[in-house]
């Protein structure tokens, strides 16, 4: 009797824990089932969340005083075809000139730069879960290249006014333009650069995207010290 006992007890309590192995089973499905949809929706939200994150720190470092000027990485040089005049600036002791000169233009581009984080943030507010996707697996730079893609010429279009506005100051502008001009037109320099205000802007612009790659590559190197709890799950998670 007793031994009987203990056999059905043993089997009541196998029979238990293949109830509750069953059970989990069952969770484990239904869970399944809508995790498709919440990683989409993380994907979206931790790409988003890193888009503004590495948008507002690239304005704030380039948007600063001497933001350009101090960083030997986004400091934008004379165009080629005034580098002869500050050359010359320099030879007859102006070498102050031909800094103010390059000190204009570089402060130029923190101006407008400051009017970026508008645009950027947009720019984020408008993505799709398929751009999230594709974001996240496209590669260490692959958001910056979604910036490029959907801010550029909003960015541009905000940008040209400010600079235009300190170049005028640069004696020098007018004659770059007529000069850069005809080199356009024989093909010797690209049309973007035909116009002091155009090579600034563009120089602005390729400075910003540069900034915001790095910090997209860090973030993507170190989500559990650089972003939130939901980019730690995104990032940190094998796909």
């Amino acid at each position: 009797m007793g031994a009987k006992l203990q056999w059905g007890m043993t089997n009541q309590r196998i029979g238990i824990r293949l109830a509750g192995s069953l059970l989990l089973v069952l969770a484990g499905l239904a869970q399944a089932l809508g995790l498709d949809s919440l990683k989409d929706q993380e994907v979206a939200n931790g790409l988003k969340d890193a888009l503004s994150k590495a948008s507002t720190v690239a304005v704030g470092q380039l948007g600063a005083s001497n933001g350009f000027w101090g960083n030997d990485r986004v400091r934008i040089p004379l165009p080629d075809s005034l580098q002869k005049a500050e050359q010359l600036l320099r030879t007859f002791g102006m070498g102050q000139q031909a800094d103010d000169l390059r000190q204009t233009l570089n402060h130029a581009a923190e101006a407008a730069v400051q009017e970026a984080k508008p645009i950027l943030l947009n720019a984020v507010k408008q993505m799709t879960v398929q751009d999230a996707k594709g974001i996240l697996t496209g590669g260490d730079t692959a958001a910056t290249a979604y910036f490029r893609k959907t801010s550029s010429e909003a960015l541009r279009s905000k940008f040209r006014p400010i600079v235009s506005k300190a170049t005028k100051r640069v004696q020098l502008a007018d004659k770059y333009n007529t000069y850069a001009g005809q080199a356009a037109k024989l093909g010797l320099i690209s049309e973007a650069n035909a116009n002091l205000d155009n090579y600034v802007t563009e120089k602005a612009l390729d400075g910003l995207f540069l900034i915001i790659s790095d910090e997209e590559k860090a973030i993507r190197q170190d989500p559990v010290g650089q972003a939130s709890q939901l980019l730690k799950r995104v990032f940190g998670a094998n796909w």
